[in-house]
């Protein structure tokens, strides 16, 4: 029987292949035609379309040309080792990508930055690892850093993992109940006491001074970090009444204010 021959447009209807790839193919000798004409009409024979489906197969697995065209020259028993190999990569590769969808389902569904896990396996410092080396860059050589440092030193790794996530919670419920009590003046009682609570949480680290207390206000407002932070707290107006209720217990020497009636 003759032996059938595929033109470039025969190969394209049957595999949906572009010309541009198998043009590109044959230039870096990946894939040849089985005979070219005086013309320069190319033909491949049925070999050669099996070949070219096995590199779209590979292809489509994720592997490069250039691998490809390494694994083209091996035996299918020893091209089924390396497929065994790369699977293993590919079902980490899924695993880091599950990892992705849902941290990024947490952060739009309004997870803090500080909060997600995205670096856990990566090179990348985690977040609060790097506002942690941020604050040593930036307080490094003060007083109230070193204070800091010294207390937390004295925990272990886990002690200090367990204290920082425990400083979250509480930090988030002092906000969260500031939230509710935003309609009040910032100067008032109640929004004073909870003022009272945020800083016990800060001096569970170290001892709170009106400097501190003010850096940190000021913090809130300038750094822009902190904005989607308090979004999940309450609504626009939350960060400014945030500050103003700190700065009035700051600039009122921290005495406690009787609550409303």
């Amino acid at each position: 029987m003759k032996t059938p021959y595929f033109t470039v447009k025969d190969i394209i209807q049957i595999t949906g292949i572009t010309k541009r790839a198998l043009h590109y193919y044959d230039k870096t000798d990946l894939l040849k035609p089985s005979k070219v004409e005086d013309n320069g009409y190319r033909y491949y024979d049925q070999e050669a379309l099996g070949n070219l489906q096995m590199i779209l197969l590979f292809k489509e697995m994720n592997f490069s040309l250039k691998d490809i065209a390494a694994m083209m020259q091996l035996s299918k028993d020893e091209q089924k080792d390396i497929l065994r190999e790369h699977r293993s990569t590919l079902v980490q590769r899924k695993q880091k990508l599950e990892t992705i969808i849902n941290q990024l389902d947490e952060y739009v569904d309004g997870t803090d930055i500080s909060h997600l896990h995205l670096f856990d396996d990566s090179p990348i410092l985690s977040i609060q690892e790097q506002y942690e080396s941020e604050a040593k860059f930036i307080y490094g050589n003060t007083e109230k850093y070193q204070e800091f440092e010294a207390n937390v030193s004295q925990l272990s790794a886990e002690e200090q993992e367990q204290a920082y996530l425990q400083f979250s919670i509480n930090m988030e419920q002092v906000f969260r109940e500031l939230a509710k009590h935003q309609e009040l003046s910032p100067a008032s009682g109640e929004v004073q006491s909870l003022v009272r609570e945020w800083k016990s949480c800060l001096e569970q680290f170290m001892s709170c001074d009106a400097e501190i207390l003010r850096c940190i206000a000021e913090a809130y407002t300038t750094d822009r970090r902190y904005v989607g932070y308090f979004d999940q707290f309450g609504d626009e107006d939350f960060l400014r009444f945030l500050y103003q209720a700190i700065m009035v217990y700051v600039e009122g020497g921290g005495r406690p204010l009787k609550p409303d009636s």
